[in-house]
């Protein structure tokens, strides 16, 4: 059977994956509601609403394998309503197609943790947004453990990277930096806090999707450059823009304060641990079986920087 590599969602990641794939000559199809500007000549697009089953359904038809890089407003109420009835419908969608399924995740379901994250940390019911991420979690679970769809999942911290505005270095980081402001924080700005670079997360995808049936099942956390602080990491911005580092740090304390003024804000209060602890990722599982050599800060800051600059 040929292949047919179906991306639902073309947001940061889901783009810098089909911009691995069509740079080494293979097709893709991106599904999502809109359709995108600027899609390469290998790229096709198809209308869908992962709400919507029967959308999905003949979105996924024919398809060998289903990329999951979908991001919802960040918005609770949306992610309770929204999450589950698009991964119950995409995993649906593999099903009828016999698909193989990859879930780009992030690592809310692990709730607030004291010691580095690690794989088979118990999914939690902590707040909101983490919990809907540990139910979606379970459904794959289950849809692979019932021998319905083989599944498996690529989850990554924070992420950064070239043209990736909504980050915890992007619009309010590394760009302001560029326009001359200081770089603003949530939390505390001298603990260690992992970052995933864009296309190492897009790698780690395609590492899964050539991965051997043994690989799927589980989780697999995407390897970050060394471990700094985001002062550290900051730093680098600021010596590759050769100015002077200036940071502006929010104290947790004032989220309530301003989440009456900005609605938005309201939605980190559950994310708190975060930024008010060491944030560490453990991706030894990952690195003894495939690959253990991430972007370095100093390549991925700046060629970060030069985008924001374009």
């Amino acid at each position: 059977m040929s292949e047919q590599i179906v991306i639902f969602g073309l947001g940061p990641v889901g783009r810098a994956i089909m911009q691995q794939m069509t740079a080494a000559g293979r097709s893709v199809t991106i599904a999502q509601r809109s359709s995108p500007e600027d899609l390469p000549d290998l790229a096709r697009f198809v209308a869908c609403d992962a709400t919507d089953l029967e959308a999905v359904k003949r979105a996924t038809s024919g398809a060998s394998a289903v990329i999951c890089a979908i991001g919802l407003p960040y918005d609770s109420q949306g992610w309770a309503r929204d999450w589950p009835k698009v991964m119950t419908n995409l995993l649906a969608g593999c099903e009828a197609a016999g698909a193989r399924f990859i879930m780009v995740d992030n690592l809310y379901m692990y709730g607030p943790q004291t010691t580095p994250l690690t794989e088979d940390m118990p999914l939690t019911d902590h707040g909101v947004k983490p919990r809907v991420r540990a139910e979606i979690t379970r459904l794959w679970q289950a849809a692979h453990a019932e021998g319905r769809v083989r599944c498996v999942a690529v989850r990554a911290s924070d992420f950064y990277g070239p043209d990736v505005p909504q980050s915890l270095l992007g619009e309010t980081g590394l760009a302001a930096m560029v326009k001359g402001r200081p770089a603003q924080l949530l939390g505390a700005a001298d603990l260690p806090h992992d970052v995933a670079y864009v296309p190492d997360v897009a790698r780690a995808t395609l590492t899964l999707l050539e991965a051997p049936d043994d690989a799927y099942g589980q989780a697999w956390h995407v390897p970050c450059a060394q471990t700094r602080s985001l002062r550290q990491i900051f730093q680098i911005g600021a010596d590759a823009l050769g100015v002077p580092l200036k940071l502006s740090v929010l104290p947790p304390f004032m989220l309530p304060i301003l989440g009456l003024l900005m609605p938005v804000l309201r939605e980190f209060k559950e994310m708190r641990f975060q930024s008010d602890r060491p944030y560490l990722v453990d991706s030894q599982k990952f690195a003894k079986r495939f690959w253990n050599d991430p972007t370095p800060f100093e390549v991925g800051i700046p060629a970060t920087i030069e985008s924001f600059k374009a």
